[in-house]
């Protein structure tokens, strides 16, 4: 069975078909109206969601396929207290694909493992959110019309931020990508990503205190939120949060080509003023979200009869039942699961979780 759990799951040329039969059911609406005709898509969103949960939903009605499922948890067996991977086992039952969202890391994974269907991971806590970066692709391809030799900047929660985790993931296996961190200090990207990733692949970064001093040199801008609630110390935040606010202002320098992306929703972080520029694309974003999972569902529908298309969920090398994971959200952590921790590239000796890249505990 083949799933997609993180975005590297995906080989160059799978991730090319499925952008280019996005890029064509964009150009040829009618044709696809029927290619999911008899088919069910499973939503299991457990925390909320507007534009991931439509756009899943959206994307099955336009090709002639019908949805079932829940958007809160509350209102299924969970509240009962089913597992993940019980619930994914008697899904399996009634429908032929699902897309999940779940609080917990690493319960998409679970939710693999025990799935008779493909599972499509929606956004597992701050892990990981492969559709979002899969909609931030179609959209760079769409906007610029490549995606190799670009910078981009991240801008706000790098460190809990899943849409950026997972971009800097796929954007690392372009050539010539560089990449501008623009965050306070207590949301800097986490060590892994620069070492496991960007060190890793030999993609330049360099870490900025504000936006202005690398705008000119930007052909993306990736904004996401500060978030208030991850300070401990609120004087500290008021003194930042002004920097990673964009505003007209603040694209003076910006290059008349250079792009606005974000996985939204929006607070304050981009100012209402800036939705007329032509530089802003996240609402274009929005729908390229659409297209992309519909392209999505199609290809693991397909792939899903291909035995030569199956992958190990699991590294070969990971340790089971050795260690304990260090992240309290972690699905290892809250439900019956076996443990699995795969050695880690920049600390021989060490390892990291496979189901949400946390550390060991001590």
């Amino acid at each position: 069975m083949r799933h997609l759990i993180d975005p590297t799951d995906l080989s160059m040329q799978e991730l090319n078909e499925i952008i280019d039969l996005a890029l064509d059911i964009i150009e040829n609406r009618d044709k696809y109206t029927e290619a999911c005709k008899g088919k069910k898509l499973a939503t299991l969103f457990y925390e909320p969601s507007t534009r991931t949960r439509l756009s899943f939903t959206s994307a099955m009605l336009e090709l002639g396929g019908t949805v079932l499922g829940f958007s809160d948890a509350k209102s299924s067996s969970v509240a009962k207290g089913e597992t993940c991977a019980d619930t994914t086992k008697t899904i399996s039952c009634f429908a032929d694909i699902i897309a999940m969202r779940h609080f917990e890391e690493g319960a998409a994974l679970v939710a693999a493992q025990n799935a008779r269907i493909p599972v499509i991971n929606a956004g597992d806590g701050s892990h990981s959110h492969p559709t979002q970066t899969l909609t931030d692709l179609l959209t760079i391809k769409r906007e610029v019309g490549r995606f190799d030799n670009l910078t981009i900047g991240f801008c706000g929660d790098l460190r809990f931020g899943r849409t950026v985790h997972s971009l800097i993931k796929a954007m690392s296996r372009y050539e010539g990508v560089k990449v501008v961190l623009i965050a306070p200090e207590q949301l800097r990207l986490p060590s892994y990503m620069k070492q496991e990733v960007c060190d890793k692949n030999n993609i330049p970064y360099v870490e900025v205190s504000s936006m202005e001093e690398v705008m000119g040199d930007l052909d993306i801008l990736y904004m996401t939120r500060v978030q208030k609630e991850r300070f401990l110390d609120e004087d500290e935040f008021d003194r930042l949060k002004d920097s990673f606010i964009l505003d007209p202002s603040k694209l003076k320098n910006a290059r008349p080509e250079m792009r606005i992306l974000h996985p939204l929703p929006r607070v304050n972080e981009i100012t209402v003023d800036v939705d007329a520029d032509p530089r802003a694309a996240y609402f274009r974003q929005v729908e390229n979200g659409k297209f992309v999972r519909m392209a999505l569902i199609m290809k693991l529908l397909e792939w899903a009869k291909d035995d030569s298309k199956t992958i190990d969920l699991i590294p070969a090398d990971a340790v089971k039942n050795e260690y304990v994971c260090s992240n309290k959200r972690c699905i290892s952590n809250l439900e019956n699961v076996d443990s699995y921790f795969r050695p880690r590239t920049d600390k021989p000796g060490k390892f990291r979780c496979v189901y949400c890249e946390s550390k060991a505990k001590l």
